[in-house]
């Protein structure tokens, strides 16, 4: 007769049998795991490799081709500007850009008279109404402003009236539009430029914020009404500018409104800086382009000379 004692010890057997096979199964696919991630690592680090020696590489091309277009752009530029004024309008631009972009106008013979530098508030939608107000208010006597409402027209328009030498009588009232402005935290304190055949804008790159591209806008629109109150302008920005939410990717998206405004989208390289004098020179021959790394970049990376 079957005791219980020898249930008991039956069922235990079981048990653990079955204790004893989860343990080497599961044991079994751990390692089947670890051997997988293990060679999913092995697959990631090889990918990291190659990524990194790729970036790694195109920094090098990038700098070789920077130190040749620091060579070249001397004499790619020399005598363009001859005899000709810019003014430089800094938007959200880097110093660098500015001093490479001064040195190359000095190199191709032209004259920069100054340069003011926009705070983040002209672009600031929460602000757009004072500024509105405030381009109406500082207009020099005998300045029109444009028939267009947005805050970029205007604010471009104001500062045409007095940076531009079309605008000379305006321009002798400039102190007190910079005045108005640096007040108001519109514009930063400082030496104001005197009046220019021409002016570049410069940015960086793509706008950041819930309001991007509206802020994008208003840089854009100030821009071509800079072009239109003088000889011409350029707005040059960095890598990303030419994005949905950047300054001249909203330009090159207007069609129309920006048609006469030349753009360039990778003012941080050396053919880009040399691209924005280029496209001055082009200003002044009445025509316009788009020049850059970016695909919208229509007339490819530089103006013809």
């Amino acid at each position: 007769m079957i005791s219980l004692k020898y249930h008991a010890v039956s069922l235990a057997a079981v048990f653990l049998a079955l204790a004893v096979g989860v343990v080497l199964g599961a044991s079994g696919l751990s390692d089947r795991l670890l051997s997988a991630v293990s060679r999913d690592r092995d697959s990631l680090s090889t990918q990291v490799d190659t990524l990194t020696a790729q970036r790694d590489g195109l920094l090098d091309q990038q700098a070789a081709a920077d130190q040749f277009a620091a060579r070249i752009g001397p004499a790619a530029v020399a005598g363009l500007l001859a005899g000709r004024s810019v003014s430089i309008v800094q938007a959200g631009g880097d110093k660098s850009d500015q001093e490479a972009v001064i040195r190359l106008i000095g190199q191709a013979g032209g004259t920069v008279t100054g340069s003011i530098t926009l705070t983040d508030a002209v672009s600031d939608p929460a602000r757009s109404d004072q500024l509105n107000e405030l381009a109406a208010r500082l207009l020099p006597a005998g300045a029109q402003l444009p028939a267009a409402s947005d805050t970029g027209s205007l604010a471009g328009g104001l500062l045409g009236s007095v940076m531009t030498s079309k605008n000379a009588t305006a321009a002798g009232q400039a102190g007190a539009v910079w005045t108005g402005l640096a007040d108001a935290g519109f514009v930063q304190p400082g030496t104001a430029p005197g009046p220019a055949d021409m002016i570049v804008v410069l940015t960086g790159g793509a706008q950041q914020g819930g309001d991007a591209g509206d802020s994008a806008a208003v840089i854009a629109r100030l821009a071509a009404e800079l072009d239109r109150s003088g000889s011409g302008a350029v707005l040059a920005g960095r890598e990303g500018s030419a994005s949905a939410t950047g300054p001249i990717g909203v330009a090159r998206a207007a069609g129309g409104a920006t048609a006469g405004l030349s753009t360039v989208d990778d003012v941080q390289t050396g053919s880009g800086r040399i691209a924005t004098v280029l496209a001055l020179k082009e200003q002044l021959g009445g025509k316009a382009g788009n020049y850059g790394a970016d695909r919208t970049a229509t007339g490819g990376a530089v103006p013809a000379a």
